[in-house]
C-alpha cells in the first residue's frame, strides 16, 4: 500500500516537473538569447561612480517619517518672512533684498532661546531646500536650491552652522537626558537633524559642478573646499568633527545623534575635499610623472565601465534537472557535444554558463556536472534549436576598445623578474647574483627572451618607490634628512588628505571601530541584540505606528535607512583607502591594518553571506514620498499596494554600490598579503564569494574573481576541478601577472601561514613611518647639530615678557657674580 502511495506520488511529481520545465526552459533561452544580444553592455543597466543622481542624494537625506517638517520648514519660513516683506515672494526679490533679508536670519542664530534658533533654522533649511512652495516642478525646485545656497554661503551661514553644531555637540544636559530615556525617538535629535540637513545641502550643492553655472561659483567652491579641508572647526578639517560625533556615539555618549545624516555628511566632505575616482585617476598619473615613473598601461575606469557581463551559475534547480535526464538518458545521449555553443563578438566563451550554482558549502565539493565539456539539458535544447539571427554589429568607432584579447595588460613586478633569474642562475649555472636584473651571462636564450618579456611588462608602482624611500631615510637618517631643504625636516606637501591624516593619527583606532560597529548593526544579516548600539533613533517617530499601513511605511522606512547607512560607509571606506595609498603607502596599511585587527574581513563576509539577489533587487522605497516629489506634488493616498510596488527599477542603485564597495575595501586589504589571503580561506569565503557572482554585473564579478583568484592556490585541486569555469572567466576578466602560479599552487607547501610575525613586521615599518614623519616630541641621537657660532647665536629665542624688563639683574646674578674655573672645564673625567 506504501509503495503505490510512493508510485503514485513521484506519478504525480515527474508530471508537474514535465509541466513545468518547458516553461523553465523557455525562460532560460529567454535570458541566454538576451545575454547574447546584449554585447556591449551587462544585464543590469547600471553605472558605477561617485555617487548616484542628485535626487537620489537629496532624498536620501531625509527618512519618510521626517515627511510633516517639510510643512514646518515652511511655516518657519514664511511666518518670518511676511514680518519683512509684505507683498512679494522669495524668488521676486532682487539679489540685493535676498541678501538683505539673509543678514537678519544670521542676527537672529545668535539669541540665546533655543526655541528661536530652531525656528531660524528651519527657515535657512527652507531656503536650502529651494523654496518648493514657490515652486511648480523638480526643476524649479533643484535650480533655486542652488541659487540659495550659494547665496547663503557667501554670507557666512555654514560658519554658522558649525558654531551651533558645536554647542549642541557639547550640549551635556541633552546628552545625559537622551541617555537616561529608554526609547530614543525623532525628537531627541531635532535641532541637529536641522542642522545637519543644513549643512549636507550646502555641501552637496556646492560639490556639484554643472556647465551652465556662473563663473563666480566655481570660485566659491575652491574656497569652500579649502575652508572645508583646512581651518572650519578649530583650525582642523571639519571631517575631524563630524568623526568625533561618531565615536561619540558608538561610545553610548550621545545616543540621540543622527547618525546617518552624520555619515552621508562625513562621506560627502571627504569626496567633495578629496576628489573622487576621476580625481583620483588624474593625481596618480601625474604623481606618476612628478617621480619620472613611465605612464599607466590603460585608464582603469574606461576598462571596467566598458566590461561585459559574463552569465551568472545555473540554479539549483536547473543542476538537479541535469542529474536526473543524465541518469535517464545515459551517457549515449551526449552526441550533440561535437556542436560547440557559439562565440560571440569578443571570441569569448561564457564563462559560467552550465556552471554549478550550488553552495558550496565544503571546500572538497564532489565532482560538478558543469565542468567543462558536458552540456545539460537546457543547453542541449538551445544547441538542437535553430540559432538566432546575430545582432546587427555596431560601428567600428562605437565599438569597446579591446574587441579581441584580454582587457588588461599584464603586469611584471622587479621582485617577479629577480626570482625567475635566482631560479634560473640556480639551475643552469649553480650561483646567483643577487638583485641583479641585467647581467644574463651563462643563461640559454630561451631564459633571455623570457626576461625581455618581463621587463617589457615590467610595472613600478608608487608604492614601491614610496616604501623604497622610506628604507633609505630609516638606514641613513643623518644623510638624508640634513640634506633637505628646510632645515632637517623631510618636505611633505600639505595635501587635504595629508592634513586629514595628521588629524586622525591620534584616534585612528577608535574611528575605525566606530565605522565598523555602525556597519555590523546596518548590515542585514546582523541580528538585534540588546547591548548593540541603536541606529535607528532619527527614524522612529514619537508614536509608534497604529495601523497595517502605518506599520508597512515604517518597516520600509528602517531597511532603506540601513541601507543608506551601509552606502555610506562603504563610499568613505574605500574613498579613504585609495587616497592614503596614493598620498603614502604607509598611511594606507595603519589604517588597512586598523581595519583588520578589528574584524573587518569575517563582517565583509558575513555580509555577502545572504541572498545577494535579494538584496540588490530590494524595493525600500516609495517613489512619491521621496523629496523633491513629495514637496511639490501632490501625494496620492497611502496603500498597501502602493507600499509594497517599489520603483520600477531591476535593482537597486544603493545597495548595488555598496556591494561593490565593500568587495573593492576586501581587495584592497587583502592583495599581496598572504596572511589575510589565508584568512578568506579559514573564513571559507570561497562559496560565499561564488554565489555573488549571479548578479550579472561586470564590475561587481571583475571584483569577486579578483578576490576567487588570491586564494585559488590554497583552495585544493577538487575545487579548481570542479569550478573551472569559474576559472576560464577569472582568466578572460582579471590582469594577468606573468609567473603567477595562482591556478596550480606549486608552492604552497613551502610558504607557511605565520599572521603574526608577517603583521608585526608590518607593523613595525608602520611606527617607524609614524614615529620619524609625526612625532614632533622625539629626542633622536640622528637629529642634525648646528656647529656654526653666527648661526647659533643668530637664532630668535622666544622670551618671556617680563625678561626684557629684568634682563639686567640676570646678568648681574647668573653670569658676572658666578665665578668659572676654567681650568675644571677643561680636565676630562
Amino acid at each position: 500500500m506504501q509503495a503505490a502511495q510512493m508510485e503514485g506520488s513521484n506519478n504525480d511529481n515527474n508530471s508537474n516537473k514535465q509541466k513545468v520545465l518547458p516553461k523553465v526552459k523557455e525562460l532560460f533561452k529567454n535570458q541566454r538569447k538576451e545575454s547574447e544580444g546584449s554585447v556591449e553592455s551587462p544585464s543590469l543597466e547600471f553605472e558605477y561612480g561617485d555617487t548616484d543622481s542628485i535626487t537620489a542624494e537629496l532624498s536620501e537625506l531625509y527618512s519618510y517619517t521626517e515627511e510633516p517638517e517639510f510643512a514646518l520648514n515652511r511655516d518657519c519660513f514664511e511666518e518670518d518672512f511676511r514680518t519683512q516683506v509684505k507683498d512679494k515672494r522669495w524668488i521676486e526679490l532682487d539679489i540685493s533684498d535676498q541678501k538683505a533679508y539673509v543678514m537678519r536670519l544670521l542676527d537672529a542664530l545668535e539669541v540665546t532661546n533655543r526655541d528661536k534658533r530652531l525656528k531660524v533654522s528651519r527657515a535657512i533649511l527652507y531656503l536650502v531646500q529651494g523654496v518648493f512652495g514657490e515652486c511648480d516642478c523638480e526643476l524649479d525646485v533643484l535650480y533655486w536650491s542652488r541659487h540659495n545656497t550659494f547665496l547663503l554661503y557667501e554670507m557666512g551661514t555654514f560658519t554658522a552652522l558649525i558654531e551651533l553644531l558645536s554647542m549642541e555637540i557639547d550640549n551635556n544636559q541633552a546628552c545625559s537626558s537622551a541617555v537616561r530615556k529608554p526609547a530614543i525617538s525623532l525628537a531627541d535629535s531635532t535641532e541637529l537633524r536641522v542642522l545637519l540637513s543644513n549643512m549636507y545641502l550646502m555641501v552637496e550643492t556646492i560639490r556639484l559642478e554643472t556647465e551652465d553655472e556662473k563663473t563666480e561659483w566655481r570660485s566659491v567652491r575652491e574656497t569652500f573646499r579649502t575652508e572645508l579641508s583646512t581651518q572650519v572647526y578649530n583650525g582642523e578639517p571639519f571631517a575631524l568633527l563630524l568623526f568625533t560625533m561618531v565615536t561619540k556615539f558608538c561610545s553610548m555618549n550621545a545616543p540621540h545623534f543622527p547618525m546617518k545624516k552624520v555619515l552621508l555628511l562625513l562621506w560627502k566632505t571627504l569626496l567633495f575635499t578629496l576628489g573622487g575616482f576621476e580625481d583620483l585617476q588624474a593625481m596618480k598619473v601625474k604623481t606618476r610623472e612628478t617621480l619620472c615613473l613611465p605612464p599607466l598601461p590603460e585608464n582603469s575606469i574606461k576598462i571596467v565601465r566598458s566590461m561585459r557581463a559574463a552569465s551568472p551559475p545555473a540554479s539549483a534547480m536547473e543542476l538537479m534537472e541535469q542529474q536526473q535526464q543524465q541518469q535517464r538518458r545515459g551517457r549515449s545521449s551526449r552526441k550533440p557535444l561535437v556542436k560547440q555553443d557559439s562565440l560571440d563578438t569578443y571570441n569569448e566563451r561564457d564563462p559560467f554558463k552550465n556552471d554549478e550554482a550550488r553552495d558550496d558549502e565544503e571546500d572538497n565539493d564532489d565532482a560538478d556536472s558543469g565542468i567543462e565539456g558536458e552540456v545539460g539539458p537546457l543547453d542541449r535544447d538551445v544547441i538542437i534549436q535553430p540559432p538566432p539571427p546575430p545582432p546587427p554589429l555596431r560601428p567600428p568607432s562605437e565599438r569597446v576598445s579591446f574587441p579581441r584579447g584580454l582587457p588588461w595588460a599584464p603586469k611584471v613586478r622587479e621582485k617577479d623578474i629577480e626570482h625567475f633569474l635566482e631560479t634560473s642562475r640556480n639551475k643552469f649555472i649553480g650561483f646567483t647574483l643577487g638583485n641583479d636584473i641585467d647581467t644574463l651571462v651563462g643563461l640559454p636564450r630561451p631564459i633571455h627572451e623570457s626576461v625581455k618579456t618581463l621587463k617589457q611588462h615590467k610595472y613600478i608602482s608608487i608604492a614601491e618607490v614610496q616604501i623604497k624611500k622610506e628604507d633609505e631615510l630609516q638606514q641613513c637618517p643623518m644623510t638624508l634628512v640634513s640634506m633637505s631643504s628646510n632645515g632637517g625636516e623631510e618636505e611633505v606637501e600639505e595635501s587635504p588628505i595629508e592634513i586629514l591624516y595628521q588629524g586622525m593619527l591620534s584616534n585612528l583606532s577608535q574611528y575605525v571601530i566606530a565605522l565598523l560597529k555602525l556597519l555590523l548593526a546596518a548590515a542585514p544579516t546582523s541580528k538585534a541584540k540588546t547591548d548593540s548600539i541603536n541606529i535607528l533613533a532619527d527614524v522612529l517617530p514619537e508614536e509608534m505606528p497604529i495601523t497595517v499601513l502605518q506599520s508597512m511605511k515604517l518597516g520600509i522606512d528602517v531597511n532603506r535607512h540601513k541601507e543608506i547607512i551601509v552606502k555610506a560607509i562603504s563610499g568613505l571606506l574605500l574613498l579613504l583607502l585609495k587616497h592614503f595609498k596614493l598620498n603614502h603607502i604607509y598611511q594606507f596599511e595603519y589604517v588597512s591594518q586598523h581595519l583588520v585587527f578589528a574584524n573587518c574581513i569575517p563582517l565583509i563576509l558575513k555580509f555577502f553571506n545572504q541572498n545577494i539577489m535579494s538584496y540588490i533587487s530590494a524595493k525600500n522605497s516609495v517613489c512619491f514620498l521621496d523629496f523633491p516629489h513629495c514637496v511639490v506634488h501632490e501625494l496620492p493616498e497611502l496603500t498597501a499596494e502602493s507600499l509594497e510596488a517599489g520603483d520600477n527599477n531591476q535593482f537597486c542603485w544603493r545597495n548595488l554600490f555598496s556591494c561593490i564597495n565593500l568587495l573593492r575595501i576586501l581587495n584592497k586589504l587583502t592583495k599581496w598579503k598572504h596572511s589575510r589571503t589565508m584568512m578568506l580561506v579559514v573564513f571559507k569565503s570561497a562559496p560565499i564569494l561564488k554565489r555573488s557572482l549571479k548578479v550579472k554585473q561586470a564590475i561587481m564579478q571583475l571584483y569577486v574573481l579578483k578576490l576567487l583568484k588570491i586564494q585559488t592556490k590554497y583552495l585544493g585541486r577538487q575545487w579548481r576541478k570542479s569550478n573551472m569555469k569559474t576559472m576560464s572567466a577569472i582568466y578572460q576578466k582579471v590582469r594577468h601577472r606573468l609567473n603567477d602560479d595562482w591556478a596550480y599552487g606549486n608552492d604552497i607547501d613551502a610558504r607557511p601561514w605565520d599572521f603574526q610575525a608577517e603583521e608585526c613586521a608590518l607593523r613595525e615599518s608602520i611606527e617607524k613611518f609614524n614615529s620619524r614623519r609625526y612625532d614632533k616630541n622625539q629626542n633622536t641621537d640622528f637629529t642634525p647639530v648646528d656647529n656654526c657660532l653666527q648661526s647659533v647665536l643668530g637664532q630668535r629665542m622666544e622670551l618671556p615678557e617680563d625678561f626684557h624688563f629684568s634682563y639686567e639683574m640676570w646678568l648681574e646674578r647668573e653670569v658676572f657674580s658666578q665665578p668659572i674655573q676654567w681650568e675644571e672645564l677643561l680636565q676630562t673625567e
